[in-house]
């Protein structure tokens, strides 16, 4: 089994989704730009603040990279990319875009010509927000021509170290995909498919991660705001966005200093500075750890 292959109906008729294993999210994303066919000279839209392996595929593939805030911004930029990669919830600042903004930049690339990559590995995890795919028929009208989605177990089914993930949409891309891939050794063994298979036909421990992390996430977001932090965006995914509210250009040192360790924000996108991403991944052992040394000041 190298690939699941259903139909989709939409206003518009019949469409073919394609499902294909690949071996993690990170794995894909790297590789994605060449394996789509992108060469020298071509543009790779990306998020501001983004996941870094989407600029080590543009590297590879030796492509140029624009980035963008949000994706109306794109969308009403001059900005012609090949491929550009939508991230919601989005890593690290946990922003969701609303079924309409992904519509819109959906109609956008296809009238400019340009591939949709949605990264979605946090999809399950919308908090304040509902996070909605970019194969939702909202958003494709019953077309899912130059779209693909992103799926990770790691996140979904916590089975990070597995190397279990999935690419889907548009058929006919992920048929190319598929024969780029067998050609270069990177088909899924069988016993990680049947493990794939498995996790995806089953939502019940999905839900009962979800309620782990949402107990994380309270505990964390209390303390962090009763410590001087305050949250932006973080509506859905594994991470809060946080800054001080005092205005203190280092969160990530301020925490430091009480033992807590944080990634700080991009000191290079305007909408990254003064900010640091606390996850919601570590033990809930270390997240009591987090909330006492907050509480100590």
């Amino acid at each position: 089994m190298v690939g699941w292959l259903t139909r989709v109906a939409g206003a518009s008729g019949v469409t073919e989704e394609m499902v294909l294993p690949v071996l993690g999210a990170k794995e894909f994303v790297a590789g994605a730009p060449l394996q789509l066919g992108l060469a020298p000279g071509d543009v790779v839209a990306v998020p501001e603040l983004a996941y870094p392996t989407y600029g080590v595929g543009v590297a590879l593939a030796g492509c140029t990279v624009t980035t963008y805030a949000t994706p109306r911004d794109l969308v009403r930029s001059d900005a012609r990319p090949a491929l550009v990669w939508l991230n919601s919830p989005s890593n690290p600042d946990g922003a969701v875009w609303s079924p309409e903004e992904t519509a819109e930049l959906v109609a956008w690339a296809r009238s400019a010509g340009t591939l949709v990559v949605s990264d979605e590995c946090y999809l399950e995890f919308g908090w304040e927000d509902q996070p909605v795919s970019v194969l939702d028929p909202r958003v494709h009208g019953g077309d899912l021509t130059g779209l693909l989605a992103v799926h990770s177990e790691s996140k979904r089914s916590n089975a990070a170290g597995y190397r279990l993930a999935t690419v889907s949409g548009d058929a006919a891309l992920v048929r190319e995909l598929l024969d780029i891939r067998r050609n270069v050794g990177l088909i899924m063994p069988t016993p990680q498919q049947r493990v794939l298979t498995a996790l995806v036909a089953d939502d019940e421990h999905v839900r009962r991660q979800r309620e782990v992390y949402a107990r994380r996430r309270a505990l964390l977001r209390g303390a962090l705001e009763g410590a001087g932090f305050v949250i932006a965006r973080s509506t859905g995914g594994l991470y809060l966005w946080a800054a001080l509210a005092d205005g203190t250009p280092d969160p990530a040192a301020h925490l430091a200093a009480r033992g807590i360790l944080a990634v700080p924000g991009r000191p290079t996108a305007p909408r990254g500075r003064g900010f640091v991403r606390v996850a919601l991944t570590v033990n809930d052992r270390d997240v009591q750890r987090v909330v006492d040394r907050l509480a100590e000041g």
